[in-house]
């Protein structure tokens, strides 16, 4: 009797295995409200005075570092381009993810005529949060996220012209980049897309993100 028995706890083993599996990776299912772990620190903004619609913040260095996503966050990076700042964000918010447990996936625009395709198809997954790299996505964004109010954008290394209260960005001088037709900035520099600059743009936009401090630009000319 003792092999009969020992078979069936394997396979029930395995069995619970194979659910818990599924119900981590599966979106469809129901998921409490993210919460963040962890407060702003001071310097982060002035409490007294919390920014205005579409305002540009300049948080101290370092102010976001104890908040943290809650384990299983889902995010989705929405990615358009090769260029060398695109591939240090997009190694930023991966880097980021798997140090914070985020549950993350990835949609990547195939050319010019699939940036809003792209745009879509991140929407369909209902992520907590959508998180933009690359210049190409600026304009396609402007156009979708005033349509999507529900769903939480984050630009890092660019922003939107007139953003909504969904999109919250990141930005620097040496960034800047904000569609439109209005060109690239005069003070753009490939250069400033250092790894240390683009990880802190991602840890602070998701700081603010979490702590409801969207519909602003945060800009980081220091980190």
């Amino acid at each position: 009797m003792r092999a009969p028995l020992r078979a069936l706890a394997t396979l029930a083993v395995a069995t619970a295995l194979v659910t818990g599996c599924g119900t981590g990776d599966d979106w469809s299912r129901p998921h409490p409200e993210p919460t963040a772990i962890g407060t702003l620190g001071a310097g982060f903004v002035d409490p007294a005075a919390p920014p205005a619609p579409e305002a540009t913040i300049t948080p101290r260095p370092g102010s976001w570092s104890e908040v943290h996503p809650p384990r299983g966050y889902r995010v989705v990076l929405l990615t358009s381009g090769d260029d060398r700042p695109t591939k240090e964000l997009v190694t930023a918010v991966k880097e980021w993810a798997d140090a914070e447990h985020v549950d993350l996936r990835t949609v990547t625009a195939d050319g010019p005529s699939d940036l809003v395709p792209a745009a879509g198809r991140a929407l369909k997954m209902g992520a907590d949060l959508i998180v933009s790299a690359g210049n190409d996505l600026i304009d396609p964004l402007a156009m979708v996220t005033p349509n999507h109010l529900s769903q939480r954008f984050l630009v890092v290394g660019a922003e939107l012209a007139e953003p909504t209260h969904n999109v919250t960005s990141v930005d620097w001088s040496g960034a800047s980049f904000r569609g439109e037709g209005l060109g690239m900035s005069s003070t753009y520099d490939a250069a400033s897309f250092t790894p240390a600059r683009c990880a802190a743009a991602i840890r602070a936009g998701a700081a603010a993100v979490l702590s409801d401090m969207t519909g602003i630009v945060l800009w980081l000319d220091k980190v």
